[in-house]
């Protein structure tokens, strides 16, 4: 094994260890206080493993909350998370310091989202299961109020038709629109910001989200 890639899985592999807590869905991570990230980028520049190291423990909690959330799989998210961070790994010295390092490390895992999206879209998986914002799972069925649905035949009828239509609702948006769509209404992303982690302007993004938005929309009217 390289000592390049024996370095990385060893600094990515410590910080991979803060993974989600299956009792609560909380991320169990203790980040230390933010150093600024252009003299650790860098000294990472000039060879400082250190120096990218303190930049994986700053953001390895948010890289793997946004994988988790995006993919909706524990696996999918780890894959993320080590090639995200890998690519980081080999192209810090092509880092250019015309956007922040938050943007460009989000950028790296959206679009490697985006190839597990259109990979999972083929394969035709995608289900009633998200990620909410603290990376817990939720199932979209429980989105529909229901306080006795074992006691009520009916009202169970309709949550798993409810069910059917948004993971129907789902596939039927690009993985482009749904990237875009999660960004925006579940990590609370500015537009602006989106466009730039998609390389692609704040009006294309924005018009991404209002298709996304429209279909949705038509497809879900019935089930009001």
């Amino acid at each position: 094994m390289p000592a390049e890639t024996a370095f990385f899985k060893a600094t990515v592999g410590a910080s991979g260890a803060r993974r989600y807590s299956h009792s609560n869905g909380a991320m169990v991570s203790q980040a230390p206080g933010r150093v600024n990230d252009s003299e650790l980028i860098r000294a990472a520049q000039r060879g400082d493993r250190a120096a990218f190291e303190s930049l994986v423990r700053q953001y390895d909690h948010a890289v793997l909350r946004l994988a988790m959330h995006l993919t909706g799989s524990e696996a999918d998210a780890q894959d993320v998370y080590q090639e995200a961070f890998l690519k980081a790994y080999r192209h810090i010295g092509n880092f250019r310091f015309e956007c922040s390092f938050y943007t460009w490390i989000y950028r790296i895992v959206t679009n490697l989202c985006l190839d597990h999206l259109r990979k999972r879209q083929t394969r035709k998986e995608d289900s009633a299961v998200m990620t909410d914002s603290s990376g817990g799972e939720v199932d979209l069925l429980d989105r529909v109020s229901d306080d006795r649905s074992g006691a009520n035949p009916e009202r169970d009828l309709m949550r798993r038709e409810l069910g059917s239509k948004i993971a129907h609702a789902l596939q039927k948006l690009t993985p482009r629109e749904r990237m875009v769509f999660e960004l925006k209404h579940y990590q609370g992303l500015r537009l602006r910001t989106i466009g730039e982690m998609l390389n692609t302007t704040e009006e294309t993004a924005k018009n991404t989200l209002f298709r996304a938005t429209q279909k949705l929309r038509s497809v879900l009217a019935p089930m009001r």
